[in-house]
């Protein structure tokens, strides 16, 4: 599974990211394996990912790369998503990351916005167009499912209390314009870089600080 000559560059932050249709390239690890494998030079049957947080042990947030390693040595970050059928994989030497994609559905209910939403994006959301509002949601819900992955176990955060900037507005790099205590002083280095993807359907990858 060749996925290098489709890969996304993530600004300058070294990460590439690439997109699959599930079914016709593979599942969600086998596309971030492929796309890994590329990236690092190596057979894709050798790539090693390690699911578990290395918090908890449960499944969540990115995994690790136990192989292969950067070739300074140190560990490659990377993440994988799957929404509607389209798979979105990222790999990185130097920043942790995480990937959201998710499908713009028709209107949700105010209870689903409550929850996913802070009120500034409640706000501008429904200032918008009715056609236009299900991707925009789309997009905010994407680059928070990836900013949570990215976070792994510190990403257990209620999505509400975050406001980031407007998709539409921001030339498809979000920032984050209202933060919460547990992001530290570095929270205004933290990148949302969305992705293309066909249909109905919106792609992010999180970038935060270099550690």
């Amino acid at each position: 599974m060749d996925l290098s000559a489709d890969a996304v560059r993530l600004g300058d932050t070294g990460a590439h990211a690439v997109v699959a249709v599930a079914g016709r390239r593979g599942g969600v690890d086998a596309v971030l394996r492929a796309h890994l494998a590329a990236t690092a030079e190596v057979p894709a049957d050798d790539v090693e990912l390690d699911h578990a947080c290395p918090e908890c042990g449960a499944r969540h947030g990115s995994p690790t790369v136990r192989y292969p390693t950067t070739p300074s040595g140190a560990h490659w970050f990377a993440d994988a998503a799957v929404a509607a059928g389209v798979v979105v994989a990222a790999v990185g030497p130097r920043h942790p990351l995480g990937v959201g994609v998710e499908a713009a559905v028709g209107e949700v209910g105010p209870d689903v916005d409550e929850v996913a939403l802070h009120p500034d994006e409640r706000r501008r959301l429904e200032a918008l167009d009715a056609a236009a509002r299900p991707l925009v949601r789309a997009t905010l819900w994407a680059r928070k499912a990836a900013l949570l992955r990215a976070l792994g176990h510190a990403g257990v955060i209620e999505p509400s209390r975050l406001a980031l900037s407007m998709p539409g507005k921001d030339d498809g790099i979000g920032r984050i314009e209202r933060t919460v205590p547990e992001f530290g002083s570095r929270w205004d280095e933290i990148r949302l870089y969305d992705v293309p993807v066909p249909g109905r359907v919106a792609a992010s990858v999180a970038v935060l600080p270099r550690p």
